[in-house]
């Protein structure tokens, strides 16, 4: 089970942090547990861990283990949470050189998660001489980017295989009911898989949406529900011994104090897209009415030869969260140099991750020293299920701490600012108005 450690925030926090929130916090779990709060039908991915689809899990592995066989790559198209979660999983279990390094099943490359040409273009032609198939992850089928980058693949699909091939080779996760994509997937006949209704993107890792992508990269998905379940089991307690209580409660204390910045600190590089995952889970549940930390992420030690500087000796305003994992996957000796030209000798003999923690403790001691509040999760090690506790358990904080906020965690109202404005410069018809008017300003 993972570990939260509160002690080297606790000399920046009120003596009453945690109890003073206490009513807060449990009133925040039942609208959590019941889905009587402010976007309470949004609320389905709190048990999911126990009570997800068997039915369609074992279509899932099935699924997976197709794909594995008959593609040397999978292309997963879809943005923010339709892409983000899955990912991070694969990236953090596996390798960020997954598909350098993996040795059965197919490569997994990501698209439409941005409108680049060139990244399109890379894709295309990494993937031009393999057998592959598509994930096509998306509620509507209209959200423009992964839109366009499926009719870009499909195509390209068709074209390879034929009509008929292709179908057999493309997955459909949409809605359960309605929308483009599942009308298309209909007709088309795609192996289809639901986007579940009672849960928001940036909280879909575990459901199809990441469990098939994850499942193709050789991620044990049983074991990563199982962890998620474990978690849940604990997490759902109330109670102030609750790690995801205290967690939320040390944030939301940081932040009414004057903290704005709080920075997701991971020590292995495979760690990046979980801290980029973790940014949307709080930046979207948390980011509105003018409220909320900034989630940031940082990779230590590379980044402490470069954004370290300002974390010492900048401007008070941040908190750090370190995510810790107990055990490396390997050792590494540092070898005897008889010249000694680099002065380490003293390190002759000692494992590499044992200098890596020492550089993780001192970080931490001369961050606080610094005057930058430190929290601490431990999980024990890269492994499926200490990752899907690890996703749990940021979720279940994630909601509590939206609640403390007296915002509505599960909506995200903002981000179809830029997607309107996007349409009228693109012409979409109904937005003409709204074209001359963004042309006038521009």
């Amino acid at each position: 089970m993972l570990k939260f450690d509160t002690s080297n925030a606790v000399p920046f926090l009120p003596e009453n942090w945690l109890t003073s929130r206490l009513d807060a916090l449990d009133s925040a779990r039942v609208k959590l547990e019941n889905g009587s709060g402010l976007g309470g039908d949004y609320t389905g991915w709190v048990h999911l861990p126990r009570d997800y689809d068997k039915e369609e899990f074992a279509r899932i592995q099935a699924a997976a283990e197709r794909i594995r066989k008959d593609s040397q790559a999978l292309v997963v198209i879809g943005i923010g949470g339709s892409y983000l979660g899955a990912r991070a999983v694969v990236e953090l279990v596996n390798s960020p050189n997954f598909n350098l390094t993996h040795k059965n099943g197919p490569a997994i490359y990501f698209a439409g998660n941005g409108l680049s040409t060139d990244a399109m273009l890379e894709v295309i032609d990494l993937i031009k001489d393999k057998d592959w198939s598509i994930n096509v992850i998306s509620k509507s089928g209209t959200t423009t980017e992964p839109a366009v980058a499926f009719r870009i693949f499909k195509n390209l699909l068709e074209e390879k295989y034929g009509k008929e091939e292709a179908r057999k080779r493309i997955y459909a996760t949409t809605d359960a009911h309605k929308g483009a994509l599942k009308g298309l997937a209909d007709a088309e006949g795609y192996e289809e898989f639901v986007v579940p209704d009672a849960v928001g993107g940036r909280y879909s890792v575990l459901t199809a949406v990441g469990l098939l992508p994850i499942a193709c990269a050789g991620v044990d998905i049983v074991e990563l529900m199982a962890g998620a379940e474990e978690a849940m089991t604990a997490l759902t307690a109330p109670g102030q011994d609750n790690p995801a209580w205290q967690y939320a409660a040390a944030r939301h204390a940081l932040y009414t104090a004057g903290k704005k910045v709080e920075i997701l600190v991971g020590y292995e590089p495979s760690f990046r897209f979980f801290g980029e995952w973790w940014k949307q889970l709080f930046g979207e549940t948390e980011g509105k009415e003018g409220k909320a930390l900034f989630p940031a992420s940082v990779e230590f030690t590379a980044d402490l030869h470069s954004m370290g500087q300002y974390i010492q000796q900048g401007e008070r305003l941040m908190l750090e969260t370190v995510v810790r994992f107990e055990k490396s996957r390997g050792s590494m000796e540092i070898p005897h140099d008889p010249d000694n030209v680099d002065g380490l000798n003293f390190l002759a003999g000692k494992d590499l991750s044992f200098v890596a923690e020492q550089a993780m403790r001192g970080t931490l001691l001369a961050h606080v020293d610094g005057g930058v509040p430190n929290l601490m999760v431990t999980a024990p090690g890269r492994d499926a299920r200490s990752v899907g506790a690890l996703i749990y358990f940021f979720e279940y904080a994630c909601g509590l701490s939206g609640y403390l906020l007296e915002i509505n965690p599960f909506d995200q109202p903002g981000v179809e600012a830029y997607k309107n404005n996007m349409y009228a410069l693109l012409g979409k018809p109904g937005y003409e108005d709204k074209k001359a008017e963004l042309e006038a300003r521009l």
